[in-house]
């Protein structure tokens, strides 16, 4: 049900008074153009997750850290299917000069299953969070977006020629739990690899190794499914974030902080009303995980460690020559 402005006031308050003081101490200020897209339906943001997003941009801004005038968001608690069958619509690119708001598909970390730790994820809704390297799970909280980088994966087909499939990867900077973004590799991408199958001779590519062969395979694309903890967009919605963050940095703000997820779970296990706690959580995503859970990287990192060291290095290999 869409929201009333009386009811979203209230429910905005509500909400930042469970953030950190620094966050709800920000004026409400949320503009009229934007309202009609602040909800829970959707392809509307969470009053919570604008509330924050807009607060970092604004302080970015004043720390001169920033000067675009778009800024992103996503809500990691959404499903990945809307009710139509389509990617869910959970990340956000907001620019308020020009008053645009856009609701694209995003996927969210896979997680691992281990021996000592199941922290994987489904694919429909999240369930684990962290901030520990090699976990392949998305942290909530604030970003910065940096360099992109290019990079060549391989030969595909498009329209009946092998062509060269180049992917932009948009390098994030983090700030207190999401500071080792950059060790961790955390950034945004189109939700697009390609599947190597087999390796052709064309030693006139500036891709060709010693012997003069590059691969070759198909294009998967992965849209609102999982990552390894990245964003990853559409291919169409990718083109219209990496230009407006191309020599421009900008905020990239994702809910739910580790904050928020103890919260919810604690919530949850004392069977209180997340609304009367003034918390927040997709309703669907919440009754499919029973609870959230957030992994620290002090607990998962040892972990991670062990099972790493337990690997047996696979033989090199090479892929087999294309018919």
């Amino acid at each position: 049900m869409r929201l009333t402005l009386l009811s979203l006031i209230i429910g905005v308050m509500a909400l930042v008074a469970g953030a950190s003081p620094s966050l709800a101490a920000e004026p409400l200020g949320i503009p009229d153009w934007l309202l009609p897209h602040v909800g829970t339906e959707e392809g509307q943001i969470a009053p919570v997750v604008l509330q924050r997003a807009r607060a970092l941009h604004h302080r970015k801004v004043g720390e001169g850290a920033v000067h675009n005038a778009c800024y992103f968001a996503m809500d990691a608690t959404r499903p990945s299917t809307s009710r139509d069958g389509e990617p869910g619509r959970r990340f956000y690119v907001i620019c308020e000069a020009d008053q645009t708001f856009r609701a694209v598909s995003s996927g969210y970390g896979n997680g691992r299953k281990l021996a000592r730790a199941n922290f994987s994820n489904g694919r429909e809704c999240a369930q684990n969070f962290s901030n520990a390297e090699g976990s392949n799970l998305t942290m909530g909280g604030a970003y910065v977006t940096a360099e992109p980088r290019t990079s060549f994966k391989g030969y595909t087909t498009i329209s009946g020629k092998r062509t060269p499939f180049l992917r932009t990867f948009l390098q994030f900077e983090g700030e207190g739990e999401t500071a080792n973004a950059r060790e961790r590799e955390i950034g945004g991408h189109p939700a697009v690899f390609l599947r190597w199958q087999c390796r052709f001779k064309n030693p006139g590519s500036p891709h060709a190794d010693e012997e003069g062969y590059v691969p070759y395979g198909s294009l998967v694309n992965y849209t609102g499914g999982r990552s390894n903890g990245c964003t990853s967009w559409s291919p169409a919605a990718s083109e219209l974030i990496l230009a407006l963050a191309q020599d421009n940095p900008t905020t990239v703000y994702i809910y739910p902080e580790s904050g928020d997820i103890n919260a919810v779970a604690n919530a949850v296990k004392a069977r209180r009303s997340l609304s009367d706690a003034g918390l927040y959580w997709n309703a669907t995503c919440l009754r499919a995980i029973g609870a959230p859970r957030f992994w620290p990287e002090a607990t998962l990192r040892p972990i991670i460690d062990e099972w790493r060291a337990s690997l047996t290095p696979a033989p090199p290999g090479k892929l087999p020559i294309c018919r």
